[in-house]
């Protein structure tokens, strides 16, 4: 049980109570310190003299421990005067202030690692870059990634989609190394490689495909997703590989590739700037002219 924060100020305000009866509550409050007045927080007059800018965020709630409670959105109201500019940072305001019980990841906060991609306002993004929508006339809706399992509120199972990440085997494959030094690469052939290294397995891409979302029941493991297709081609066109037969190879078949319809919805919402629908444009026509 949480110990109430007016208990602690109370104690705090009159630091010489352990020697001498605790005063009234009035009198601490007529003879409390300057310094005490000022180290109390006060709700009545707004920081830095704003109004408060109320805002209301309605987030997607499912507990797992409560499997008879059907999923809902759960409204927060928090002042955007008091909080940062980035929904992660309202999400961190709401856990550590309203809501302890609210579930999400994150960890870098630099739209680095991808732990926080999630749909916001119908769009799969990141939550440390997508900045709030400063009119409070509105609501901010947030949901987890679509088309995919949830562990709880806004962690979706990425268990799937790292699986198949791994079947592509995304790493350097060749069995003749140099004789000294590293893997020498043209800055023709490493120009290649550029808008796909980059990529940093967020899952948006993914779980905006509508390909995606046709066989999440049906054929969950079979289509690889834009995010895992780009990646396979990552290595495709890497020249210092030696398994480019084999890793097309593996895409000769109706679900793993060719599901794609080139609907671009991976390249309209990827956070990073990416292009995923272009790489898999390429990979269908090099297997195309190397099967002709």
């Amino acid at each position: 049980m949480i110990r109430p924060a007016t208990s602690a100020l109370r104690a705090i305000a009159n630091p010489s109570s352990s020697f001498r009866p605790a005063a009234p509550i009035v009198s601490r409050a007529l003879h409390a310190s300057a310094s005490a007045s000022f180290a109390t927080p006060s709700h009545d007059v707004p920081s830095g003299g704003k109004a408060p800018a109320m805002k209301e965020f309605k987030i997607y709630r499912w507990n797992p421990d409560t499997p008879a409670e059907k999923p809902k959105l759960q409204s927060y109201k928090i002042d955007l005067n008091q909080c940062g500019p980035m929904l992660l940072d309202a999400l961190i305001k709401i856990k550590n202030e309203v809501d302890p019980t609210l579930t999400f990841r994150r960890s870098c906060r630099e739209g680095i690692c991808g732990s926080c991609a999630m749909n916001i306002d119908g769009v799969n993004t990141l939550a440390c870059l997508c900045r709030i929508e400063k009119d409070t006339s509105k609501d901010t809706k947030i949901y987890p990634l679509p088309h995919m399992y949830i562990v709880k509120d806004l962690v979706p199972d990425l268990t799937l989609f790292y699986k198949q990440y791994k079947s592509i085997e995304p790493y350097l494959k060749n069995d003749n190394p140099p004789a000294q030094g590293e893997f020498l690469q043209s800055p023709e052939d490493r120009k290649k490689l550029d808008g796909m290294y980059e990529c940093i397995l967020c899952a948006c891409c993914s779980t905006s495909c509508p390909s995606k979302g046709e066989t999440v029941l049906i054929h969950a493991d079979q289509y690889l997703g834009p995010a895992v297709l780009m990646q396979a081609y990552r290595w495709m066109a890497d020249s210092r590989d030696q398994y480019g037969a084999e890793r097309r190879e593996k895409m000769q078949n109706s679900m793993s590739l060719y599901r794609c319809h080139t609907i671009f919805n991976c390249s309209r919402t990827c956070p990073k700037g990416l292009n995923p629908a272009m790489a898999i444009s390429k990979m269908k026509l090099e297997m195309a002219t190397e099967a002709s």
